[in-house]
């Protein structure tokens, strides 16, 4: 029997539902720094939280950052709580999600359409699904 990759995929709004709703619950943006200060972030303060902000890979050359999975744990995050990773688009959430449920944490979603969502067919982000599409709180720096 092999163990399950992760907990499994969630749309930003079911990310914010599980937010809302359990106190232990922590939202994971694994984008880069630029992203987070150009494109934007989540507003979680209505429900009293903020984001944790660890990279998952590291701009400009988008290495794997190799003290991601540490970062994630020194913030205290406990393993039995549910933990969502965001990125653009669902891709590097998933791959942090993977890595965490390694590590023994047992609920790490991941937010399949991402911050910006899929690309159109003019491949631009943020028209057809994704945080922002659905209406999420979120703020530019």
């Amino acid at each position: 029997m092999s163990e399950k990759a992760y907990a499994g995929d969630v749309t930003p709004t079911q990310a914010w539902e599980i937010l809302e709703k359990d106190p232990k619950a922590v939202l994971v943006d694994v984008r880069t720094q630029a992203e987070w200060g150009y494109v934007g972030i989540p507003d979680l303060s209505r429900i009293g939280k903020q984001p944790l902000f660890a990279s998952w890979a590291m701009f400009p050359n988008m290495e794997i950052n190799g003290r991601f999975d540490d970062e994630v744990i020194a913030a205290g995050i406990e393993p039995d709580a549910p933990v969502l990773f965001l990125c653009r688009s669902g891709v590097r959430s998933r791959s942090a999600a993977i890595a965490l449920t390694a590590r023994g944490y047992m609920s790490c979603y991941n937010v399949a359409s991402g911050f910006e969502g899929d690309p159109d067919a003019q491949k631009h982000r943020g028209s057809i699904n994704g945080w922002k599409v659905e209406g999420l709180p979120w703020i530019q720096g």
